[in-house]
């Protein structure tokens, strides 16, 4: 029988062994010990996850489907997971279609947006159950900061040439989201990506944000390093200013489809910080 005094005490443990009709007591005395906690027993409690619902948003040039490589990989983990649709008309709507899917989720949120769609969640970040933010090669605005002004100051990718442009809406060409946009996805299956391609409105990029959420959750940032349509250099310092935890993949604009496990796992890594 094991007998433990007070733990403030000197601690004194009683082994009794009883063989046939003779009794042996042994007396160890051992060193004060403070109260125990659960981890010096090997039963440490792992902090419970920030979220278990994830919402992705695509970015410009692009649509919801674009998600699917990482949706597969999140689902496979448990998470619960919304792709928006916006319909890239307008800032405004965008953020607006971004609320509409928030609302409809119950508890917190890991909010995550791929190129122009990191504009669109900094602003609808503010929403209270976003836990974190988790942007990919994106836009990543301060309060009315002119974007396009910041991009600016960086090396010009070359994918800008290869936009057309018609009746107010611009979409890449087939040419430049492959060589540019798509540039290490499998031309078959770019060509896909192409054909499902979201026509912008020429005045998207001109919206500003009234809010940035970088500023008051959490934040993770993937950058591509090998992108041809935002730059690298730009990313780096988006990311730096929101001392965001950072990433780095050799990968063309299309992480979420190129680097599928790499951008899941960041994702998760948002959902699970402390794992």
């Amino acid at each position: 029988m094991i007998h433990r005094a007070r733990p403030s005490w000197p601690t004194i443990w009683t082994l009794q062994v009883a063989t046939m009709n003779r009794r042996f007591v042994i007396f160890a005395a051992i060193a004060t010990l403070p109260l125990a906690s659960t981890a010096a027993f090997g039963q440490e409690e792992t902090a419970p996850p920030v979220a278990a619902n994830v919402v992705l948003v695509h970015g410009a040039f692009a649509d919801g489907s674009s998600w699917a490589p990482v949706i597969r990989i999140l689902q496979r983990e448990g998470l619960q997971v919304v792709a928006v649709q916006n319909p890239l008309t307008s800032f405004e709507e965008d953020v607006a279609t971004t609320r509409r899917a928030l609302a409809r989720i119950d508890g917190p949120i890991v909010l995550v947006g791929h190129s122009y769609g990191g504009m669109v969640i900094t602003e609808a970040g503010d929403d209270p159950n976003v836990a974190a933010l988790v942007y990919v090669a994106a836009r990543a605005p301060d309060v009315g900061e002119d974007y396009p002004a910041l991009a600016a100051r960086f090396p010009t990718p070359p994918a800008g040439a290869g936009i057309v442009r018609a009746d107010g809406f611009a979409q890449f060409s087939e040419a430049a989201f492959l060589s540019d946009f798509a540039g290490d996805i499998p031309s078959e299956q770019a060509r896909v990506l192409f054909a499902a391609q979201g026509p912008i409105s020429d005045t998207l990029f001109s919206g500003r944000t009234t809010y940035a959420a970088w500023r008051e959750k959490p934040s993770y940032y993937a950058i591509s390093t090998a992108d041809r349509t935002t730059s690298p250099e730009l990313q780096r310092f988006v990311a730096t200013r929101m001392n965001a935890e950072v990433v780095e993949l050799n990968s063309s604009h299309l992480s979420p489809v190129s680097h599928a496990e790499e951008i899941a796992a960041l994702i998760i890594r948002a959902v699970n910080p402390d794992q």
